[in-house]
Formats: C-alpha cells, structure tokens, sequence
C-alpha cells in the first residue's frame, strides 16, 4: 500500500455495511470532514430533473463550459446524496472545464434496482434536452461516476445505445461496481481491504438486487455479452479493491468490442482511497479524472 495511503487506514471506519441507514449518516460526517472545494470559478445551483418521480440534481456550471457529464455519486447504491458528493463533484468541475450534473438518486434498500438506474436515466434524458439552457452541445455529454455511480454509468450507456436514446460521447468509469457476482479473483481475495471488501461488496449488491441475481446488464454491466458501440471509456481501478479485476475485464471487453479505452490501475491503492487528498496519489488521481474529461469533451 501506498506509505501515504497507510498511515491513515487505521482512521477509517470498518468496513462492513449491517445498517444502511446508521451508514449513511457515518457517510455523510466523513464527507463532510473533507476540506471544502473552491467555487468561485463556477455556479452551482440546486435544480429538479422533472419525471416520476422528479430527480433532484446539483449542477457545477464553470463559466467556459467545454460540454457536460450526468455525475454519479458513490456509496454502494445505499449511501450518498448530492450534498456528500459536493467535494468531488465540484473539483471534477474546476478541473475539467465540464457542467456537472450531479445526480441524488434514489438508494436501497427502500428503491432497488431499478429505481437508481431510471433516475439516472430521466437526467440524461433531461440534460439532453436542455443542452443550449446548460451551455454546451448535446453531442458533448458524457456520463461517469465512482463505484457504485460507476456502475450505473456504465449502465445508463448501455440503455442509451439499445433504446437509441440521447448519444454520450464518453464514460468516465472511476472503481466502477459492475458484477454482482464477485467471482473474480479480487473479489474472492479481498476479505480485509479498507473501505470496501468482499462482505461489503456483497452487501451492497444485496441490497441493490433486493437479494437476488442481476436480472440483466442493467443491473451488473459486466452480463452484458454485447460491448460493441458504447461510446469511448476511461476505467480506473484501485490495486487493493473487490472490484480492482472486474474493472480490468470490463476495459479489456470494452476494447476487444471496438470502444476505445483508457484504463489506468493505481498501484498502492484502496477503493475510495482519493479522498485522502493529503497523499500524492490520490492528487494524481483527482487531477487525472478532470484531464482525461476535459480532453473528451474537447476532441
């Protein structure tokens, strides 16, 4: 592990995930111990994607906007909201020159699949619409998020070629959740990883699936035996992570279907190891995302 990385691991919280709702309240005091981003640069206004059910969303306007991403949060599909993602949310915005659109979809185990993965969709599709009211192109939206938001970017993209739906230009994919059954050789191992390991990996996919297996690629991307077509993707995935070979497999299927790939695995790392924004790498990390968005959008 990374030296940087290690002498913070004995500060996290353990990593299990018995009680959803005590979680998200132990979630949302570590976000809100993470140093405030600088908004100067941008506008940032609370808005509501109409639909059924309306979907609230946050949205980072930097004034030279290059295009838009719908953003995903984190937090297994049971933790997160737009308030816990504020941090990352707005950095990726300075860094990239991108709107971000920063989506509160609804969590399990009271919604489960699908109710997060429509809300995303209604944003999408929302966004879409109102490209000239955001200020960019709507042939210059991309969709991303990290872990479980990864996952459900990942998934959104998929819907969005089979239903012909609004066209994403690239997927921005950081330590998506893409399988939910944790048959990789990561997923097996990692019994005692910070943040995340295998108990709470299986424990958030359960209470996403309502406990049952994945009823199509919707669900987990990884089912999906079609890659072919999805638009453009950057993967990252953390060395000491369940989800660290489903990632990997998931960029080299995406290659092998024709998608061009950037996949970039961090040596040293944990699964949401790039909030500890003292340590270097995880600065790479941040900095990274916000480059490698703000040269799609720009190509």
């Amino acid at each position: 592990m990374d030296p940087e990385l290690e002498a913070f691991v004995a500060l996290f919280p353990p990593a299990t995930l018995d009680d959803p709702i005590t979680e998200r309240a132990n979630f949302a005091k570590l976000a809100a111990s993470v140093p405030r981003p600088d908004t100067s640069g941008m506008v940032v206004e609370d808005r509501t994607a109409p639909g059924e059910p309306a979907v609230p969303v946050r949205i980072y306007r930097p004034y030279e906007a290059l295009g838009a991403i719908v953003w995903l949060h984190g937090g297994g599909w049971v933790m997160g909201d737009r308030e816990t993602e504020h941090p990352w949310a707005a950095r990726l915005a300075e860094a990239s020159g991108a709107v971000v659109i920063s989506v509160e979809y609804r969590l399990a185990p009271e919604n489960p699949f699908p109710a997060a993965f429509d809300d995303v969709y209604t944003v999408l599709n929302w966004a879409a619409d109102h490209a000239g009211e955001l200020g960019v192109s709507p042939d210059r939206i991309a969709i991303g998020g990290h872990s479980a938001g990864g996952g459900l970017a990942a998934a959104t993209a998929l819907r969005a070629r089979d239903e012909g739906g609004p066209r994403i230009c690239f997927q921005l994919l950081n330590q998506p959740g893409l399988d939910d059954r944790l048959e990789s050789w990561s997923a097996r191992r990692f019994t005692d990883t910070p943040w995340m390991n295998r108990a709470k990996a299986a424990a958030m996919w359960r209470y996403y699936l309502d406990g049952r297996p994945a009823p199509s690629p919707y669900a987990a991307p990884s089912r999906a035996t079609d890659l072919a077509g999805l638009p453009p993707a950057y993967v990252a995935s953390a060395e000491l992570c369940p989800n660290r070979d489903e990632n990997i497999d998931y960029a080299v299927r995406l290659l092998r279907a024709g998608v061009s790939v950037e996949l970039h695995q961090w040596p040293g790392t944990f699964h949401g190891s790039q909030a500890i924004l003292s340590a270097e790498v995880s600065r790479r990390q941040i900095e990274e995302l916000g480059a490698v968005l703000r040269r799609a959008l720009a190509g």
